[in-house]
């Protein structure tokens, strides 16, 4: 028997502050103004994708000392962002990325719950947790969790904030025709939750949400990622957007559901990926290679370099060869609020490998650092970029994409008007929504109470 085609999914992620932009380009706007964030969202809403996605940052970065320059525009609230887009839009789901590590259960699931009402179930929170001290001196539990007790900080609040969803469930509210007050009962939102990490019991005070609650979204690549993920998540934000690397991660994060006594097709896998589009492949070819000479300037390249190597680089000329001194070790005081400098576990054997293939290639620091940090999924023509992302998909390398364009926030449109259609020739993406909430767009089925809960009974809404 044949497989059967899957619907390939799509979604946009405003990168706000970063060096994916290619801030010369007079295309690229505000990355604080609303209208950005309105042109952004009507974008992917005409191209009928899935939802938005808002990445978070609490802490304005630094380098060596310094407010890193690509962060000066500041970053605004997402709750806020996310609310005044469900003003303009009405069928795009709304993903925002709210940190588990400095935040209350209470507060959160208040808040998503209110934004899943007002867009009428368009709702998805990315769950990630904060691993430094740097981030955390904004808050008063300040980089005091290691890796381990993160994520069991973060399973904790996942399963209080499901709780406070859940605690209208089973609750009727009526019209009392004598008051014309309408009353709730038996007992609306009453919620207990004490474990090593939160002991609150009180009332939420906001009704069962059109989606019954969020989507759950998660970011992580960790193992223990990957487990929280497949244990809780609806969906996870990963960034391997590459066929085998895709298909390795794909693999290996659906075989932990069985675990958790879920089917693969209650999680999906959707990576960040970047496109470069032109009217043929050779045309896309050349322009990625411009768009990268604009991403890492000779300065990004030393910043990047200065983060695994953990020193003041400033001295080295990034059209010349990797420093022979060796990195820094211990706690990283040159790059601050960065999460690529978590990623280099072992500087020393990272720093030998970046010298390895600078050798056999004989690159610079600059055409190192844009090697090592390549961004460009898709590159092509139209054609060519809507072939390669339905056979991933297909080849079971993800369930879609998180698309991240290199103009915003206009840098969607062509994607929309050219690549979309070709897709929905294919009969793999829809030409019209054709349910109300973000979970009908993901194909998620309902999250419901369990038969027999009650809101007072203690047990935990799946």
């Amino acid at each position: 028997m044949s497989k059967p085609v899957k619907q390939v999914h799509l979604a946009a992620h405003f990168p706000g502050v970063n060096n994916t932009t290619v801030w010369s380009d007079p295309r690229a706007g505000s990355h604080i103004e609303f209208s950005s964030f309105a042109h952004f969202a009507r974008s992917a809403e005409r191209a009928k994708f899935d939802f938005m996605f808002l990445a978070e940052g609490l802490r304005l970065r630094e380098q060596n000392g310094k407010i890193y320059d690509l962060d000066v525009v500041g970053r605004p609230d997402t709750f806020t962002i996310l609310t005044a887009i469900a003003a303009v839009t009405k069928h795009l789901g709304l993903a925002g990325t709210i940190n588990s590590t400095f935040n209350e259960p209470y507060e959160v699931a208040r808040q998503f719950a209110s934004l899943d009402h007002l867009s009428g179930g368009r709702a998805a929170w990315n769950v990630v947790t904060s691993w430094d001290a740097f981030t955390g001196e904004n808050f008063r539990r300040g980089g005091f969790l290691p890796q381990g007790e993160r994520y069991e900080r973060a399973r904790a609040f996942l399963r209080a904030t499901r709780e406070l969803f859940g605690s209208w469930a089973g609750t009727e509210i009526v019209a009392d025709k004598t008051s014309g007050q309408f009353l709730a009962a038996p007992d609306p939102g009453w919620f207990r939750h004490d474990d090593a990490h939160f002991e609150i019991t009180g009332h939420f005070d906001v009704p069962r949400s059109p989606q019954g609650r969020p989507v759950i979204f998660q970011a992580g690549d960790s193992d223990e990622g990957r487990e929280f993920a497949a244990a809780d998540a609806d969906a996870i934000f990963s960034r391997h957007s590459q066929l085998a690397p895709g298909q390795a991660f794909y693999a290996d994060v659906k075989r932990r559901l069985a675990k958790y006594g879920r089917s693969p097709d209650e999680l999906l896998i959707l990576p960040a990926a970047t496109f470069v589009l032109a009217d043929t492949d050779a045309e896309a070819t050349e322009l990625a290679h411009e768009v990268r000479l604009q991403q890492v300037s000779g300065a990004t390249a030393i910043a990047f370099l200065e983060q695994l190597w953990n020193r003041d680089l400033s001295g080295y000329d990034p059209d010349g060869p990797l420093p022979e001194t060796d990195p820094e070790p211990g706690e990283n005081t040159t790059a601050r609020g960065r999460a690529s400098v978590r990623m280099h576990s072992d500087r020393l054997a990272t720093a030998r490998e970046w010298r390895e293939r600078a050798a056999a290639k004989n690159l610079s620091i600059r055409e190192l650092i844009i090697e090592v940090t390549g961004r460009q999924a898709f590159v092509g023509s139209p054609s060519t970029i809507a072939a390669t992302i339905n056979d991933y998909v297909q080849a079971d390398a993800s369930d879609g994409y998180i698309l991240v364009p290199h103009i915003t926030p206009r840098g969607l449109d062509e994607f929309a008007g050219k690549v979309v259609p070709l897709l929905q020739e294919r009969g793999v993406f829809r030409a019209e929504y054709t349910g109300t909430t973000l979970r009908d767009h993901l194909g998620l089925p309902p999250r419901q109470q369990p038969a027999g809960a009650s809101p007072s009974d203690g047990r935990v809404a799946s």
